[in-house]
């Protein structure tokens, strides 16, 4: 729990609400306690999820705040981006699911925040952009590159190149979000999709991501003899073991994520 993010475990589900209003701009602070956090629940073999949202209706985060970069001191860009990265990439390489519930405005370090997440829904009132260039700069948290994962490298140039601003319907059809609710039921769909996550196996889970994120780096066939030798591994967890016997009781599997 910090000043800026408010913190609420329901569950197996961490959620993470952002709270710097009026627009939920991100600070090097802000950034290093997300970075913090993420690390932390890495390491509570309780929580299988993590959902981020913005607190209020309007944003989800604008972003960074430009004041910052108000002076034109190139040391304090070079600051600002590097624990972008770092809380970016710590979020994208969290363990269980990550979950971005944008209730509103997604712009700029907003969106890529949600871009590094796992899985997106989108409130149908909300706003996505990566509108950098506008202002001499350009997206830095991950933006060029898990964009256009999502969506090709088209629609990547789109929003970036001619700052296209999209709505949630245009975004998920272009794939960079995975569904559209009701304004206000953002949050309740991502829990209810959290959920879903604590059926799994938090090891096998772990695992199949990893596995599906490989595709970022290396080519196909480097990735297909890592997740047959990922699938053999399996079989040193007790997870495993307790996945098939439940199956075979007709219960419930009790995890040990281990």
């Amino acid at each position: 729990m910090s000043d800026y993010l408010l913190v609420e475990k329901k569950g197996n589900t961490a959620v993470v609400t952002f709270n710097n209003p009026p627009a939920h701009t991100w600070t090097a602070q802000s950034l290093a306690e997300l970075r913090d956090l993420v690390l932390a629940l890495n390491d509570d073999k309780e929580i299988y999820a993590l959902v981020l949202t913005g607190g209020g209706e309007k944003f989800f985060s604008a972003g960074a705040d430009l004041n910052v970069f108000a002076s034109g001191d190139k040391a304090i860009a070079r600051d600002m981006s590097d624990i972008f990265g770092q809380a970016f990439e710590t979020l994208s390489q969290f363990r269980g699911v990550s979950i971005a519930a944008i209730n509103g405005y997604a712009m700029g370090g907003g969106l890529e925040v949600a871009l590094a997440c796992d899985i997106r829904i989108a409130e149908q009132h909300a706003v996505m952009a990566l509108p950098e260039a506008t202002v001499g700069l350009l997206p830095c948290a991950g933006g060029t590159q898990n964009l256009a994962i999502l969506v090709g490298e088209g629609w990547t140039k789109r929003m970036i190149l001619c700052g296209e601003r999209l709505d949630a319907t245009k975004a998920q059809t272009i794939g960079l979000v995975e569904d559209v609710v009701a304004s206000g039921e953002g949050l309740t769909s991502a829990i209810e999709l959290a959920k879903k996550v604590a059926k799994q196996s938090p090891v096998a889970v772990a695992a199949c991501k990893q596995l599906v994120q490989k595709n970022r780096h290396m080519p196909i066939s480097e990735a297909l003899p890592q997740e047959r030798k990922a699938f053999v591994d399996l079989f040193d967890s007790e997870d495993q073991k307790e996945g098939v016997q439940a199956f075979l009781e007709k219960r419930k599997p009790v995890w040990q994520n281990k």
